[in-house]
Formats: C-alpha cells, structure tokens, sequence
C-alpha cells in the first residue's frame, strides 16, 4: 500500500476537482481513497508514503497517438533528404527509417520512448508501429519493453502495401497475433488494435484482409486526411471521401481511431459521429509537417469523441496541450478559440478513449481507479483553485517538472530518478542503435 500526499490533489473527478493538503491511497493495483493527508495518514499507518512536497498530484497523463518507432530519426540526416511535400517527409524520412530497423532497434526504440513517458508523466501509450525491415516479432519486442519499464500500452502495426504484398500480408499477421496475445493478459497493462497506415497506401484486398484478420472487439488505428494528398488519392482512384471508403470497407466504429483528420468535410465528420469513432489531433506534427490545421474544433463541437497526441514528436503531453492551444487560436484569428476544447480533449478524451481498451478507470483519481498516478512540481505565484487549474497548466507546467511517476501501483521514478531501469545505459544502448541505424541508412 501506497500514500502519495501531501500536496494539492488535482482529481478530474467533477464530484472533487481538487483536494488541499491531500492524498491518494494506492492498494495494488487500484486506488483506494482520496482526501485529506493527515486523515489518511492516521487511518493507514502502514503505508509506504511518497512525500509529494506539497506539488501536484494528478493522474497519470494519456497518450493516444505515439510512433516509438521514430526514435532514432532525433538528429539524424538522410543524404538527399530534401522535402518539398508531405509525401517527400514520409518516404524521405519515415519509411526509410522503418525499412531499416531491426528488432533489436524496435526495442531500443520503445525502451527510449517509454523512459521519456515515464520522465514526462505519461502512463498510458497509444502506438502506431511501422519497421518494414523486421516485421515479425516487432510488436512483441515493444511490448516486452513495456512490461519491464511498466507502462500501460496499446499497439498496433501499420498495414500498408507500400511495401509489396508479401510485407502486407506480414503486417496483418503481425497484428492478428498481436491482439490475441493481448487478449489472452490477465493483467490490464497490454491491449492491441488493427493497425493500418493510411488509405492511400492500402488496397481493397489488403482491407478486406484486415477484417477477415481482426478479431471481435477490436478497432482500427489509421491515419486519416493527415495529407491533401491522401484525399486527393481516394477522389481519384475511388471516385469518394476517405471516410466513406473506411465506412464501405467496415473499418468504423467505436473501437476505431482515425489520427489527424485535416481534410475531412462535414458529411465526414457527420458519418464519424454516427459511427462513434474516435478521432485523435496531433497538433504540433501537423504544423512540423506543414499539413495544415484541422477542423478540430468543429470536430469536437459535433460530439465526435476526440483525443490529443504527440505522433512522435514528442513525450510532453502538456507541450501538445500548449502547442494545440496557439495553433487553433491563430488558425481561427479567435482569441477564444481551445481554451476549454484542448483540456477535454488531454483530460477526458483522452482518457475515455483509453477506456475503450483498458477495463480500469483511468485518466482520474477516485477510489476504484487505476494507480496511475503523478507528482508535478508547480508551486503556483497566483492563486490555484478547482476553476483556474486548466490555466495553471497551461502556462506553468511541463512535462519535465513531473517528479514522481506511479503506474498500475508501482513507482517507476520518484525524485525524477527512473527506479525500474538503468537510465544511462539504456540511452547509452539507444545511441548505438541509432548509430547503426543511420549507417546502414546512409551507408
């Protein structure tokens, strides 16, 4: 048994939004109970404390569109690398990148990734994986380094025939193998979805096979409309919208979440709500890739469940949160524009769409959640109350003033010290991957 505390207790439970001077008690794997420190204290005596110094303590953040395998692309240069188009970056830089790994820099790669989470207080990962020079067995590396490192993912391989068929047909095998290995976890820490990269590099009959491939009660993870390109490509060679494609070829529901939907029109996000699918925004990849701005708020204003993610450019949950806020906001010339959208979407989008896959409550501090849970150091020069608590993260919290990280009861960091890895090494390991990596990429 744990007792986080004491410090100012930020629920996201609209019953308590926040506690002062409190505390959360962990037992295994689940949260105990909530509320003031020195009563908890008094009532669990034999409880191993965690002093949160009077910070934050918040719940483990959510993740919902990560690609650890882009890891290694941090200060590497591709020879004749030279983007004019979205197109040029994917084929320029990440699908070069994924045709060149090994299993054994997949696994550095997650280790690299999931440390970062971890640091940035992020306990619960969303990935969308691509290594088109190891397929097999490529899941299963990710996950083992989940497992050792303690975080709570879901993971899927993106389906693509860009590759060839041969590397199609693997890739959904890949993921079949993957989710009902996943299914067969007692534990509530390893789940799998049908992973696809995008329509515009997948054909019918590689679609058709991802649904003959996809066990019952899981969804899809695509790309959708990240591209004008990509949309261009259905209109021409399909003769409709990429939503409706994904509609004809059964790929919708509410277990599925499309990523980015930038070019997405109304009927699309109309047909997105009535099929309860879930979209994810990933603001700071589309502008780095000058994509554009989706219609997020709109997206959102529909009732259509929506996510944030990183997509790989970073860990720092709240650097996306930031990121998000300003990008809508100049994209509109509306001042008001995210500032209660982005927070919904970090906070209990985020999490609702987490709870889709994982059984135990997450994304909240209550008895009967799970123990993810996050200390943040932020003592705030203005006053901080269950009202502004939103504007106190956003202009005065990141991802590296996480102090203490708990996942499902077990205290991956504490005092910003990693306790279930040797940090040092594992990047040490990372390095020379990456080294290698950028060797047989350049030659």
């Amino acid at each position: 048994m744990i007792l986080v505390g004491k410090g100012t207790v930020v629920t996201r439970d609209a019953k308590t939004p926040l506690i002062q001077e409190g505390g959360v008690v962990l037992e295994g794997t689940v949260i105990r109970e909530v509320g003031d420190f020195e009563e908890l204290k008094r009532k669990y005596p034999q409880a191993e404390q965690v002093d949160a110094k009077g910070q934050l303590i918040m719940p483990g953040l959510v993740n919902t569109h990560e690609h650890i395998y882009s890891a290694m692309a941090r200060g590497l240069s591709i020879k004749g690398y030279n983007p004019k188009g979205f197109l040029d970056i994917l084929d320029g830089m990440w699908w070069t990148i994924d045709r060149h790994l090994t299993l054994t820099q997949t696994w550095h790669s997650a280790m690299a990734t999931y440390m970062d989470c971890i640091k940035n207080g992020v306990t619960t990962v969303f990935d969308h994986h691509a290594s088109f020079g190891s397929v097999e067995g490529s899941l299963f590396r990710i996950a083992e380094a989940a497992k050792k490192l303690g975080v709570r993912t879901c993971l899927c391989y993106e389906v693509s025939d860009r590759e060839g068929k041969d590397k199609a047909r693997a890739s959904v095998k890949e993921n079949g193998d993957f989710i009902r290995y996943a299914l067969s976890q007692k534990e509530d820490m390893l789940k799998g979805m049908m992973g696809m990269h995008a329509q515009f590099t997948i054909s019918d009959e590689t679609f058709a096979l991802c649904r003959e491939e996809m066990p019952e009660g899981v969804g899809v993870h695509i790309h959708v409309a990240e591209g004008i390109e990509d949309l261009h490509d259905c209109l021409k060679n399909h003769g409709k919208r990429i939503v409706n494609r994904l509609m004809d070829h059964g790929l919708l529901g509410e277990k599925t979440i499309t990523a980015h939907c930038i070019y997405v029109n109304e009927q699309e996000m109309e047909l997105l709500k009535a099929t309860d699918t879930m979209v994810v925004h990933n603001p700071e990849s589309n502008m780095g890739n000058a994509c554009g701005c989706p219609p997020t708020m709109e997206i959102f204003k529909k009732g259509i469940l929506t996510g944030l993610g990183t997509d790989g450019y970073t860990h720092d949950m709240m650097e996306s949160y930031k990121v998000a806020n300003v990008l809508h906001k100049h994209s509109l010339c509306d001042a008001n524009a995210a500032w209660s959208e982005i927070p919904a979407m970090l906070f209990e989008g985020n999490p609702r769409i987490a709870n889709r896959y994982f059984d135990t409550p997450l994304g909240v501090i209550r008895e009967g959640a799970a123990a993810d849970v996050i200390v943040v150091a932020y003592d705030p020069l203005t006053p901080l109350n269950e009202n502004n608590i939103n504007g106190h993260l956003l202009f005065g919290v990141n991802g590296a003033m996480v102090q203490t990280t708990i996942c499902n009861g077990k205290v991956l960091m504490k005092d910003r010290e990693l306790l279930v890895a040797d940090e040092a090494k594992e990047l040490a390991d990372c390095r020379q991957a990456a080294k290698e990596l950028a060797r047989s990429i350049n030659g």
